[in-house]
């Protein structure tokens, strides 16, 4: 997982956020590798199949990932292993740059040189597997002895389920690569320097009101007048709407549903953080530093990150620590999204067992979750490592049963999910400069919003 899986910046430079925002697969290219008869008959010989490799046979498969420098030597590493346990097994691993990740791809199911094990996550991941273009891994799942799905985050593997009509439910077409909490970082030595206490790990118990009156405190001022440090950055507004009790959609009736006084009420908040507040960067001061350059420079005292992140702040030259999300005062609840990316497996593939047990190996192998955790890349996707040895890891943060909460608790799929097209969501995005701006109200951007993204979401939804 990379910074766009990152935080949801209240810039005008929306466009990089997570893989939510990258351009998708176009479908039509995928369509005609699947009818329901092949899938009968896949699912079928499937039954059939031992999901344990053949050790002797020989076999050379394609990995294709993004990534950078560190989530690379990370995975060359972990690709050796494999390849030591399995001498008979070549990968061929290629890297493409993020932004161009779906576009390639694309580029290769319609030229049939998909690879045989990918990464796909949220709205591609829907339109991947509702277009036949991914294996079906539940008959493989079921017969390997190597995974035990009692001991592996729910959360995660639902994520990648599909019952032919939507995601979440179903059979396997994917193993998580993580599971990503998104959590709420802050400065300690910024806290400490204005006498406040810490935001409360435990969710509920830290409000929208107490941030405010904590951040007033923590943005201060240089010589000129100008803000130097400021109390929060980079706000969610996932994490707003949720606690506060609204949604984007609802995805049994496809409804867009941002027009809701629950849902204007969350977004003026975070609006107001540096509208009204001035405790948050402004748009243009986005433009000239954003807010994650600054809370590494030690200029923001509350910011969001995820586990991935954890590499680049162990080097931080203050102390920092995670908190839950604060609560909506209206509703008490904390909310925040929890991410994941997925290793799936071409339909196509020519080695459907080595494939699933690559896939499995880097998703659930008790050796490479390890490796990922003590670089500091995920939370493991098994349950008694994550609870045992992650949460007596002697670095920071501290307050990691933070992340485990998220995942067990009040983390949610991101908006995407149910989603096959993103264009909706990219406009909203787009558009919501107009509420940061204060060019509207979020009452008055709603309202006009809500029938022309409902428009888009029934085009290319439905």
């Amino acid at each position: 997982m990379f910074r766009k899986w990152k935080w949801f910046s209240l810039s005008l430079t929306l466009v990089l956020s997570f893989v939510l925002v990258l351009s998708g697969c176009n479908s039509g290219n995928n369509k005609s590798e699947d009818n329901s008869a092949d899938s009968k008959t896949q699912n079928k010989t499937e039954e059939a199949t031992d999901a344990t490799p053949d050790k002797d046979a020989k076999s050379e498969i394609e990995f294709m990932g993004w990534g950078g420098d560190s989530e690379k030597a990370v995975f060359e590493k972990l690709i050796a292993s494999y390849m030591k346990k399995y001498p008979n097994k070549k990968v061929k691993y290629t890297v493409v740059p993020p932004a161009e990740y779906y576009q390639k791809l694309d580029t290769l199911i319609a030229a049939k040189k998909t690879p045989d094990v990918f990464y796909a996550g949220g709205a591609h991941f829907n339109k991947l597997v509702s277009s036949g273009v991914l294996l079906n891994l539940e008959s493989y799942l079921k017969s390997s002895e190597l995974v035990d799905t009692n001991n592996v985050w729910k959360q995660g593997l639902d994520r990648y389920r599909y019952d032919g009509t939507k995601v979440g439910a179903g059979d396997l077409y994917g193993l998580p690569k993580d599971v990503g909490p998104w959590a709420l970082a802050y400065n300690k030595d910024l806290f400490d320097k204005a006498g406040l206490p810490y935001p409360s790990a435990k969710a509920g118990e830290y409000t929208w009101d107490q941030m405010i009156a904590d951040a007033k405190k923590l943005t201060t001022t240089n010589a000129r007048g100008k803000i130097d440090t400021f109390g929060v950055a980079a706000y969610s507004l996932e994490s707003a709407v949720w606690a506060n009790g609204g949604d984007w959609v609802d995805p049994s009736t496809g409804k867009i549903t941002i027009d809701t006084p629950e849902f204007a009420e969350a977004m003026q908040f975070v609006a107001d953080l540096s509208l009204v507040h001035k405790v948050s960067p402004s748009p243009d001061d986005e433009k000239a530093q954003n807010g994650y350059t600054r809370f590494v420079a030690g200029k923001v005292a509350m910011f969001p990150m995820g586990p991935w992140d954890q590499p680049g702040f162990w080097d931080l030259p203050f102390q920092w620590d995670i908190a839950a999300w604060p609560a909506s005062p209206k509703t008490g609840k904390t909310a925040t999204w929890l991410g994941s990316l997925g290793f799936v497996v071409s339909k196509n593939t020519k080695y459907p067992e080595d494939s699933f047990a690559l896939a499995s190996y880097l998703s659930l192998d008790r050796d490479s979750q390890k490796e990922n955790y003590v670089l500091g890349q995920a939370v493991p996707n098994l349950i008694d490592m994550a609870k045992g040895e992650f949460m007596a890891m002697d670095k920071a943060p501290k307050s990691r049963q933070v992340f485990i909460d998220i995942i067990e608790d009040y983390g949610r799929p991101p908006i995407e999910v149910s989603s096959k097209n993103t264009k909706w969501l990219d406009t909203f995005w787009q558009d919501a400069s107009q509420v940061w701006t204060g060019q509207k109200t979020a009452a008055e951007f709603v309202k006009a919003e809500q029938p022309k993204l409902q428009k888009l979401y029934d085009e290319n939804n439905k």
